[in-house]
């Protein structure tokens, strides 16, 4: 073996597009800087009607390593330019990467590295979510990559399931070919559910690593939003369920009930959580027709499905809806899908005592609460931000949780403001919580210097301290309708000019799951600018 080149350029990297000619010619470098381990780099345009078709194959008459399939027609979807790869792979590996995407520097290595190692078919390192264009990145099943791992069958890993990317990947070539491992063909929205369902029904053994290998890039503003971002329309949400169905089936009929399973329980504690933290937000027929797909998709679920293995709050929004023939308590349930959850009043309770939903659904009941420990808790916290020229106080009130919250004692709060774009820490606290006189809420004040902020998004963050040590992380319900999360400006000493005071433009909001955050624009000129971005909107 070459001690320069450990790998014999054993990696074929599948590069698909469409209509991306302002991407992939940086997903395609970054996939040839990978350097030696690279055999080659099939480059796969799905009839693109841009410049990319061109742009590759300018490309390639630069570099030898790269190959560039033309479709002769749109597929409409991702499977089949992958399929294309696969057919064309001469390497004895292969690993896929999105247009829009990159692979990090020593991605392939650390991935050929493991898999020549253990000589395993499968090998899984951890992806990032890259937010365009603040660049902050939030790791992909960041627990289930903490660090190396052998695992001998897919279903001694059950947490497999919840990773159905399958570009962070790494595929012995004949390993897919052998079993017949292919994506769905044509217009098949989450076809990497089916894809990754079909390979663990294989039964590789698997190697994960901690190592960074790919970087998913986000971009919430583009003009074509990509499939996991564009869920406004109800073919989203159908599309979704009808992956999850087929991965749960395709598991099943291979003998692996386990991992089926943990195909409906990533359902009932990611899709259906976000997906019904935005119900509020689209129109009524949306909200009825999601409802009535839902309904009917829970309904396949086993009784198991719901006492087990999934976090409780999805658990609970399901049963909800299985209750209900028709959408209902909205606000509520989108508090409890946040992360954390919060689940707020009314704490009813049925005629035995036994907490339920509420009193006309009683058949849902909420005695899970009654032992779960008190970090785990879904308490409620109201909060309420006035900015102020002369000091601003955010206000806090923990409701009770049927008698748990009084019988853990809290004792205090931790504020932190986090900068939502590179997670730093704004300003921090601490402040008594008290109890009212009925012994039902507990309330803190806490001081906050918003200049000391500076510009930015900032997500609240919580954290209750009760009497015995244990603490809860929570975000707190913004309070208050349009008059109190309205924006205001304030005087900002820390960007003031020769001694005259600037301005601090600062708005309340609530976000998507009802959590309070803030956003602030420092001086005039962000003042300025959130003006024009404002009028930009209202003229377009």
């Amino acid at each position: 073996m070459d001690p320069m080149n450990p790998h014999h350029a054993k990696a074929s990297i599948v590069v698909i597009g469409y209509d991306d000619a302002a991407h992939v010619a940086d997903a395609v470098r970054s996939a040839l800087a990978q350097g030696t381990a690279v055999r080659e780099v099939i480059a796969v345009d799905d009839h693109s009607t841009d410049r990319s078709a061109a742009l590759l194959d300018t490309l390639a008459a630069e570099e030898p390593r790269l190959t560039v399939i033309h479709r002769p027609a749109n597929s409409g979807g991702c499977g089949s330019p992958r399929n294309d790869g696969i057919d064309a792979a001469t390497a004895p590996y292969v690993m896929f990467l999105d247009s829009d995407d990159v692979l990090p520097p020593g991605a392939v290595d650390a991935l050929l590295g493991a898999a020549e190692e253990h000589g395993v078919p499968v090998t899984a390192g951890l992806c990032v979510r890259r937010e365009l264009p603040s660049g902050r990145e939030m790791p992909w099943e960041r627990a289930l990559y903490a660090r190396r791992a052998l695992i001998p069958h897919p279903s001694r890993r059950l947490r497999l399931a919840h990773d159905t990317l399958c570009v962070n990947k790494l595929y012995r070539t004949d390993f897919l070919r052998e079993h017949g491992i292919r994506f769905p063909e044509g217009r098949y929205p989450y076809e990497d559910f089916v894809f990754t369902a079909r390979v663990l029904a294989a039964a590789p053994r698997i190697a994960l690593i901690p190592d960074t290998v790919y970087v998913w890039n986000v971009r919430r503003t583009a003009d074509r939003l990509s499939i996991s971002l564009d869920r406004a329309d109800i073919g989203n949400w159908r599309a979704r369920t009808e992956a999850n169905r087929a991965a749960y089936e395709i598991l099943l009929s291979a003998g692996e009930k386990e991992l089926a399973r943990a195909v409906h329980t990533k359902f009932l504690d990611h899709e259906l959580r976000m997906y019904t933290r935005e119900l509020e937000l689209r129109a009524p027929g949306y909200r009825r027709a999601w409802w009535d797909l839902t309904r009917a998709y829970l309904a396949t679920f086993d009784a198991t499905d719901f006492t087990v293995n999934a976090a409780a709050p999805g658990r609970l929004v399901a049963r909800v809806l299985l209750a209900s023939p028709a959408p209902r308590d909205l606000p509520r349930l989108r508090e409890l899908a946040a992360r954390p959850a919060r689940l707020l009043p009314p704490y009813t309770r049925a005629s035995d005592g036994t907490p339920v939903w509420s009193s006309d659904l009683p058949q849902v009941t909420l005695d899970h609460v009654l032992h779960r420990p008190a970090h785990l808790l879904p308490a409620a916290v109201d909060a309420e931000l006035r900015p102020r020229a002369r000091g601003t106080l955010l206000r806090l009130r923990l409701h009770e949780l049927y008698g748990r919250v009084a019988e853990a004692g809290p004792t205090s709060v931790d504020v932190e403001f986090i900068h939502r774009d590179d997670g730093r820490v704004g300003l921090r606290g601490t402040a008594p919580l008290l109890a009212d006189r009925h012994g039902d809420t507990w309330s803190a004040e806490a001081p906050v210097e918003l200049p000391a902020l500076g510009a930015g998004t900032w997500d609240l963050r919580l954290t209750v301290r009760f009497r015995d040590g244990a603490s809860r992380e929570v975000t707190a319900h913004a309070r208050g309708g349009p008059g109190l999360l309205r924006r205001r400006a304030i005087p900002d000493v820390h960007h003031g000019v020769l001694g005259v005071p600037g301005v601090l433009l600062v708005q309340p909001y609530r976000t998507h799951a009802g959590a309070l955050a803030l956003r602030t624009a420092s001086g005039w000129r962000g003042m300025t600018e959130v003006v024009y971005r404002r009028l930009g909107r209202l003229l377009h």
